[in-house]
């Protein structure tokens, strides 16, 4: 067994791969003899709920859409029997294949749109809005839970980040907006929608994109997963730019803006609003700014 790396992943590539080889390396981290590569990570006891929100995450999208996103191998918290020191036990890990990627490209960036839209965002929930864990939008727990209607889940959500923001203290203005938006913006833009609870990435920015060097094909990674209305998965791509406007294009080629129609912006307005109140509870800073003119613009848009 490599003495740099971990047994928990010894034991579990070997599952994959029996018989096979193992060394550390920096590009894959962990290589095998047959060709593969593998990444791993350990984190502390309080990291459990990340660890199982990003698996769980990445099962379901590699379930709705295979290849498009690093396949899961393993994960779960270090025993007794795969500890390598008495302070490894109690600790989560989490096994994915490796990927070597390069930036998307205006042609991935259409495949991915074409995937997202066809594959994943045609995957549906059985249990309704919301997912099974807690996933993390960064380094923020979004609850989740089952929700019967995507009004409720996306209150719920909204909720959250402003019950955040309450406890940090120094948003009282933005919160006291964001319990306007709860009231009259999100029923007004979100009842009236006839949609169903699809799988969404969750956190989609260019920097949780990639194209594999290896195949040519779109990869997506680093997921905050749950089921939700496919529209929301867009926003923070929007935000933050760096994916092509191919994508957005060939994306709605294949699945068409939600009716209404008409009120396509105003609900990219209130699916980017999350982002920004979220990026306020983990930055601050400009964030708030950004938060208060969407919702600046939503109060106008939807009259009391």
């Amino acid at each position: 067994m490599p003495s740099n790396i971990h047994c928990v992943f010894v034991q579990s590539i070997q599952k994959e791969e029996p018989g096979a080889t193992l060394t550390a390396s920096s590009s894959p981290p962990i290589k095998s003899s047959s060709g593969a590569g593998y990444i791993g990570k350990i984190g502390s006891a309080s990291e459990k709920e990340q660890y199982v929100g990003e698996a769980e995450s990445l099962k379901a999208l590699n379930i709705a859409a295979p290849g498009l996103a690093p396949r899961l191998i393993a994960y779960g918290v270090i025993d007794e029997e795969t500890a390598e020191s008495p302070s490894d036990v109690g600790k989560p890990y989490f096994l994915s294949e490796y990927v070597d990627m390069g930036s998307l490209t205006d042609g991935t960036a259409k495949v991915l749109g074409k995937r997202l839209a066809a594959e994943v965002h045609t995957y549906k929930s059985t249990k309704g809005f919301g997912f099974e864990v807690p996933t993390f939008c960064g380094a923020t727990r979004q609850d989740n839970g089952w929700y019967e209607t995507w009004e409720q889940c996306y209150d719920a959500l909204i909720e959250g980040l402003l019950d955040k923001l309450n406890a940090q203290g120094g948003y009282e203005s933005l919160c006291k907006q964001g319990q306007e938006i709860r009231e009259r913006v999100i029923p007004a833009l979100l009842r009236p929608l006839v949609i169903q609870p699809v799988l969404l990435h969750g956190d989609l920015w260019s920097g949780n994109t990639g194209t594999d060097r290896k195949t040519g094909q779109p990869i997506i990674f680093d997921p905050s997963s749950y089921f939700g209305h496919n529209e929301a998965d867009l926003a923070i791509a929007r935000i933050f730019g760096g994916i092509p406007p191919s994508f957005f294009k060939t994306y709605h080629e294949h699945l068409p803006k939600s009716e209404p129609e008409d009120q396509y912006e105003l609900r990219s307005d209130l699916y980017e609003l999350y982002h920004y109140l979220n990026h306020t509870v983990l930055f601050g800073g400009s964030y708030a700014s950004s938060a208060r003119r969407k919702m600046d613009r939503l109060l106008k848009a939807i009259p009391a």
